[in-house]
């Protein structure tokens, strides 16, 4: 019997018109959505299908967004009968995935994650932050190069996959660092579009001021393990995934140890849900051994039912 887990992304994933064939073929979706616009307050649909892709980058409309997308194919695969063992999501992609395992509803996420997206973009000066993909050095290089940079705050953000670490601090230690890991032997170095340092020091007080956030939210014990960022490991316990949730704002995300975790616990197939194909490109880095789906459109969630209900026969 194979084993799946659901992988959920995060923000860079949304792009303008995500998940509108779903919405216009399923009347459950339309329900979910205009649940969700009365939930959040605002017009989160015209945003994801109209844009303009300013606003739906904005990142307190970004996070609701992929969020909502995410939970609109999981609902109409739980409508198949298609489960996972187990989830994980990537930085934001972690809220998708505790709503996916039980231990959050979709109501409390979505605005939830708003919340989250404004304090991140508020944590620190606007133009002041700055992230950047390094390809082609290891966690051990690129920390060597870090801890020799003394007056800015540089830090690993996102250990992707093999050769692909994803770095955060200030503007100008992100440029010196980039600096440095060309010379030490980086096959590139490239600045990301983002508004903010995420995943570095510099986003510790939103986490304090999402914290208090959190308590007024009730989270249940996962009913199936869910790979938490911070740790790469499996967490159950309402208190521990609350405590993580926290730590993640300003922590490194260990996608790629999560993934391997994720294998070693028995893992053969990985389907990514809702928008973009970043976490499957990511897979296919990390382990081509295992069977991988991005599902972010009718045609490509009909080949997974099809193949599901091939490998998975009731």
């Amino acid at each position: 019997m194979r084993k799946i887990a659901f992988m959920f992304p995060g923000q860079g994933s949304q792009a303008v018109g995500m998940g509108q064939d779903f919405y216009e073929h399923y009347p459950s979706i339309q329900k979910l959505y205009q649940e969700a616009k009365e939930v959040l307050g605002k017009d989160i649909q015209e945003m994801m299908f109209h844009g303009p892709k300013e606003v739906l980058t904005e990142t307190e409309n970004t996070q609701p967004a992929l969020v909502l997308a995410s939970m609109a194919v999981f609902s109409l695969l739980k409508q198949e009968g298609v489960y996972p063992d187990m989830t994980v999501g990537h930085s934001l992609g972690e809220y998708s995935a505790l709503v996916a395992a039980g231990s959050l509803q979709l109501h409390d996420a979505l605005p939830l994650v708003s919340t989250r997206g404004k304090l991140m973009e508020e944590a620190y000066p606007k133009g002041q932050g700055s992230m950047a993909a390094v390809l082609g050095l290891n966690e051990e290089e690129i920390r060597d190069v870090l801890t020799g940079i003394k007056e800015e705050v540089v830090d690993i953000a996102n250990l992707n996959c093999p050769g692909q670490v994803v770095i955060s601090g200030t503007k100008q230690g992100v440029h010196d660092a980039s600096i440095l890991f060309k010379e030490k032997g980086a096959k590139r170095v490239l600045p990301l579009n983002v508004s903010g340092p995420f995943h570095s020091r510099l986003m510790k007080a939103a986490s304090d001021t999402f914290a208090s956030h959190l308590d007024g939210v009730p989270l249940k014990d996962a009913e199936i393990p869910v790979y938490a960022n911070v740790t790469a490991e499996a967490v159950i316990n309402k208190d521990e995934i609350k405590k993580l949730l926290v730590e993640q704002l300003y922590s490194p995300v260990r996608f790629e140890e999560s993934i391997r975790s994720m294998i070693t616990a028995g893992v053969d197939t990985f389907v990514e849900i809702g928008s973009g194909k970043v976490l499957r490109g990511l897979l296919r880095k990390i382990d081509r051994s295992v069977h991988v789906f991005s599902i972010t459109d009718l045609a490509s969630f009909d080949s997974f039912i099809n193949w599901y209900k091939e490998e998975m026969p009731c």
